[in-house]
């Protein structure tokens, strides 16, 4: 089952907010703290600080419900280091994610393991969700493994788009399969040679 990091987001908010107007207030000044949209060229992405030092979410969203950043987010500097992270990325510096800290509130043992393993592969190239399935140890996973892949909520900075079939096909991406071949394309990966 695909999961939606947009619908996971505003279930996390809807659970934060309460119903009196002070409540109300001090969660949505608290979410707004932690939470910024970054303009890329590929269209409005949101940035979600888990704490002061990791990410939970980055996904592609149009409709974002927050806006720039301010200067409340200083509290959450990991949002300025993403920003500038995905600034050099967008600039086509070849970027390595993995200095940057995910944490997932949500992911079960097995999705974690699928999520590690995505960001060991390295900038500019693919690898299938077989080659996964075999990494973590489940070579007949390979269906959970995509299910997995498709379940994770921190885009780019867990290179989910370098993931492919293993007859070379596109699969799946949440951001849709134009925006992956456009990551690949700016990595560097000959996309021509995907089906």
């Amino acid at each position: 089952m695909r999961m939606n990091p947009v619908k996971l987001f505003r279930e996390e908010i809807s659970k934060k907010t309460p119903v009196d107007a002070q409540s109300y207030e001090n969660a949505r000044e608290y979410l707004t703290s932690r939470t910024v949209a970054y303009e890329s060229p590929m269209g409005r992405m949101g940035i979600v600080a888990a704490d002061q030092e990791s990410i939970s979410y980055v996904f592609f969203s149009d409709d974002f419900p927050f806006g720039e950043s301010s200067s409340i987010q200083m509290q959450y500097p990991v949002l300025t280091y993403a920003r500038e992270m995905l600034d050099q990325y967008f600039a086509g510096e070849p970027l390595e994610f993995s200095k940057v800290p995910i944490r997932f509130n949500w992911g079960t043992d097995f999705q974690n393991s699928v999520w590690e393993t995505i960001r060991q592969i390295p900038y500019g190239e693919v690898r299938s969700y077989k080659w996964i399935a075999e990494q973590i140890g489940h070579p007949k996973a390979v269906r959970a493994v995509g299910g997995a892949v498709g379940a994770n909520a921190a885009v780019i900075l867990n290179p989910c788009h370098r993931v492919i079939r293993s007859n070379g096909a596109l699969g799946g991406y949440g951001g849709g399969l134009e925006r992956k071949r456009q990551l690949l394309a700016l990595e560097g990966y000959p996309i021509e040679k995907l089906k």
